[in-house]
């Protein structure tokens, strides 16, 4: 009588071509049925469309065909979600890294934006910080290696993280935000990394893998504007919880950020929702609201998406001022309480 465990210990003997590992081990054998004498096997692929997918198809049947000659196989094909590709990822490099293995995090959230400028290093700071008032553990992964603001914002004079047996220990801000950064290993703040897209990865993977963030609610992950190396890196890693956009009134701005937000959904990335940023500012004098950067495009850029808007943020000479000196915990925040109930509302729900 075969049984599950039989067809198991026999997919452990089909070892993936090119990562050089069994596909057990890898997560790739997703369901297991057998009745009778007929063995149903869901094999779980990190992108459907890979060249070696009819090889994995036919190692599977044959090594459960050896079982027994009378049996019928079916091998059915999915897709791996976000979290299940991450994970592959790190067995194939090797399996989770000291520190990875230790860290509880319980939900990871990037913050990506189409293009430069749009205040998306701020926002992604806000968010943290948010968080850290509603009672939350958080910290901030700095993946924007080559154009780092991270540090600046919550430290007013230069930190330097400490290593421990378990890796290095990021460095905590006033209020408990843990903070990671490249620019706090550089040795002056304004020291150009002038790296190629390998480097740039292999420092997030480390970032991810070697940092000890030990027991953490949400860890917000800063990403590049764009969908470049460090992006991709990102979301084919790190087990993201969900991605946020943010963008401008500026029909540019909305055009790029639609760029990064095909990138997510093309990765399986499920997107939290959307932040327009500097909506607006408000006139100190006679308090009208005017739209520097032109109408908000807002609601017409998330129905586009078919994702929440989280919000619309004013421009805030006081964010700029409180950013540059260090201070960014000190920022009321006010406006950023809803989007951040909402994202936390919106996290949680696609974890049930």
């Amino acid at each position: 009588m075969i049984t599950k465990e039989h067809v198991l210990n026999a997919l452990r003997g089909v070892m993936h071509p090119e990562m050089k590992r069994n596909l057990v081990e890898l997560g790739m054998i997703k369901e297991v049925a057998v009745e009778k004498d007929k063995v149903t096997i869901t094999l779980a692929l990190p992108f459907m469309e890979i060249p070696i997918r009819d090889d994995l198809v036919r190692s599977v049947r044959e090594a459960v065909e050896g079982l027994n000659t009378g049996l019928e196989v079916e091998v059915g094909l999915t897709e791996m979600s976000q979290r299940e590709r991450a994970a592959f990822m790190t067995m194939a490099e090797g399996g989770p890294r000291v520190g990875e293995s230790m860290n509880k995090i319980r939900h990871v959230v990037a913050v990506l934006s189409g293009k430069g400028g749009v205040g998306k290093s701020s926002v992604a700071a806000l968010l943290a910080v948010t968080l850290r008032r509603e009672g939350h553990a958080v910290g901030v992964l700095d993946a924007d290696i080559t154009g780092p603001s991270i540090p600046r914002m919550f430290f007013s004079t230069p930190q330097r993280p400490n290593g421990s047996p378990l890796g290095i220990l990021p460095v905590e801000s006033h209020l408990g935000v843990k903070v990671m950064s490249i620019n706090l290993l550089l040795p002056q703040e304004d020291e150009a990394v002038i790296w190629r897209g390998p480097l740039i990865s292999t420092a997030i993977k480390q970032f991810w893998g070697e940092v000890f963030w030990g027991k953490l609610d949400y860890l917000v992950v800063d990403l590049p504007p764009g969908t470049s190396d460090a992006s991709l890196t990102v979301m084919q890693s790190i087990p993201l919880s969900g991605m946020v956009l943010v963008t401008t009134p500026q029909g540019l701005a909305g055009m790029v950020v639609r760029k990064a937000a095909r990138m997510a959904q093309h990765l399986g990335v499920p997107i939290l929702g959307l932040v327009e940023n500097m909506s607006d500012v408000v006139c100190p004098n006679c308090g009208q609201h005017i739209e520097v950067f032109g109408p908000s495009q807002a609601f017409h850029t998330a129905l586009r998406l078919n994702v929440p808007l989280l919000g619309k943020l004013p421009f805030d000479p006081e964010i700029s001022k409180l950013c540059d000196a260090g201070r960014i915990e000190e920022y009321s925040a006010d406006v950023f309480t809803p989007i951040a109930k909402e994202l936390i509302a919106g996290v949680e729900g696609k974890a049930e």
